[in-house]
């Protein structure tokens, strides 16, 4: 088991489980409560657009430095996804650090993306498909929330009992470092998380794992119910 950052070297053959709890997989967890059929995880807005262009009946969700394209459906916000009309619907996510930390994974035994709200479904889903394989956890952020979801998951696949308060308290934290870093941009730049971040802490709001296919230039997840 390791626990590491974007810049780490993935061996091939392990179980990777990549974490982007602000925001990109709390969004995608959402995004699949209502109904979404599969989400198309592209490394970049470029990659995205070309994934359009071949398949223009799917929708656009993610952000470039926190803010959604111009040309874009959805932002990277699960409060916007969950009042979204998406029963059926297919997703091309982009993000800044979630969706291209899926693509740093080349040859994965297994790869799953993960946010505190389907944490414990990674967990089980882990245990049932791949016990006793080597597993890495990825980080995609710097802030707290991420490793604070690294470690809850570190210890459910220990067999421990963590506290979820230990992980909202993380969360929060990393959304404090997050707002204080908005605040120093000018305020077209800035990033309102507080309508968002109630999704990032509800702690295993969902019984399902995002399980990746790897794809020639982009991950496909699927929601697998545990």
């Amino acid at each position: 088991m390791s626990i590491v950052g974007m810049h780490a070297e993935i061996p091939a053959g392990a179980v990777v489980v990549v974490i982007d709890v602000i925001r990109a997989f709390t969004t995608a967890a959402v995004a699949f409560e209502r109904g979404v059929a599969e989400i198309a995880c592209a490394p970049s807005v470029e990659v995205a657009r070309g994934l359009r262009r071949l398949h223009p009946d799917r929708l656009l969700v993610g952000e470039t430095d926190g803010l959604k394209p111009a040309d874009f459906d959805f932002g990277n916000s699960p409060l916007e996804m969950s009042v979204a009309r998406l029963d059926g619907r297919c997703l091309i996510q982009a993000t800044s650090n979630g969706t291209r930390g899926l693509s740093r994974c080349p040859d994965p035994a297994a790869l799953l993306a993960a946010s505190a709200v389907n944490v414990g479904a990674t967990a089980r889903w882990i245990a049932s498909n791949h016990a006793g394989t080597p597993y890495v956890i990825l980080c995609t952020g710097t802030t707290a929330e991420d490793r604070a979801c690294a470690r809850y998951l570190t210890d459910l696949l220990d067999g421990a009992a963590p506290r979820p308060d230990d992980l909202v308290a993380g969360i929060m934290d990393g959304a404090d470092e997050h707002t204080r870093r908005y605040a120093r941009l000018p305020a077209s730049e800035r990033v309102d998380l507080s309508g968002d971040v109630r999704f990032c802490c509800d702690v295993d709001r969902a019984d399902f794992a995002m399980v990746g296919e790897v794809r020639e230039d982009h991950v496909v997840l699927a929601k697998v119910p545990c």
